[in-house]
C-alpha cells in the first residue's frame, strides 16, 4: 500500500503546482448544465485538499466562472478523487468503487445545481 499512497500524494502535488486558474477557466462556456458537468469532471480529476478548493473556488469566481461550475468543482474536488481510484479498488474492490464514484458524480451535479438555485432563491 505504501507505494500506492506515495504515488497518490505525488500526483496531487503535481496537480496543485502545474494547474493554474487560467487553465481551468478555459474549460467553461457559460452554460449552466455544461459548466456544472465540466466542473464536476475537472474537480474529480484534479483532486486536492479541501482548504485549497475554497481558495481556488474564490479565484475561479473572481475570474467570472459561474457559481454552478465552481460549486460542482469544489464538491467533486473533495469527494470523487480519480487519482485515488486505484488505491480504492485495491482496498474496497472494483464494484464498490465504481458505484461509489458513479453515485458521487450524480449527487455532486444535483447538489451543486440545487445549492445555487437555493442561494439565488434566498437572495432574491
Amino acid at each position: 500500500m505504501l507505494p500506492l499512497l506515495f504515488a497518490i500524494i505525488l500526483l496531487l502535488g503535481i496537480f496543485d503546482i502545474y494547474i493554474t486558474k487560467e487553465m481551468l477557466a478555459s474549460f467553461f462556456i457559460s452554460n449552466i448544465f455544461v459548466d456544472t458537468i465540466t466542473g464536476t469532471l475537472l474537480g474529480g480529476v484534479l483532486t486536492g485538499n479541501p482548504m485549497i478548493s475554497y481558495i481556488l473556488g474564490g479565484e475561479l469566481t473572481d475570474a467570472g466562472i459561474s457559481l454552478y461550475a465552481v460549486t460542482a468543482f469544489i464538491l467533486s474536488w473533495v469527494t470523487i478523487g480519480v487519482v485515488q481510484l486505484p488505491a480504492e479498488v485495491e482496498i474496497f474492490g472494483f464494484r464498490f468503487t465504481f458505484y461509489r464514484t458513479l453515485f458521487t458524480f450524480i449527487t455532486t451535479i444535483l447538489v451543486s445545481l440545487s445549492t445555487v438555485l437555493t442561494m439565488n432563491w434566498l437572495l432574491s
